[in-house]
């Protein structure tokens, strides 16, 4: 059997591919905006604030807690989310250094 695709690449850039395929739903962002927004955990109205099927948000959510971008906790019957802040900063840094490669060289290939 061959080498999987992603096993080519580094931890570093299959975790940053993942962190930004996460971001890369305008729904997920939506969600995220909001949770910040409230600065706090969130239970159940995500589907009202949203405007999507709770089907919709369900899979979105877990998208972004399969990639630590959010937490949910179990309370009762429903799952409350909030900021994963540590993973938040993993990400932000991960991601700054792709953005950055840029300040490295500031002559032009074209």
């Amino acid at each position: 059997m061959g080498v999987t695709k992603t096993e080519k690449f580094t931890e570093h850039q299959n975790q940053v591919a993942r962190m930004a395929k996460a971001l890369a739903h305008p729904a997920r962002i939506a969600i995220l905006e909001y949770i910040f927004s409230i600065d706090s955990c969130v239970c159940g109205d995500i589907v009202n604030e949203i405007g999507l099927a709770q089907p919709t948000i369900s899979q979105h959510l877990k998208e972004l807690k399969t990639v630590g971008l959010i937490k949910g906790n179990v309370e009762g019957t429903s799952v409350c989310y909030c900021i994963n802040y540590d993973n938040w900063l993993l990400m932000k840094n991960m991601l700054s250094t792709i953005l950055d490669l840029d300040t490295k060289s500031i002559d032009s290939c074209c």
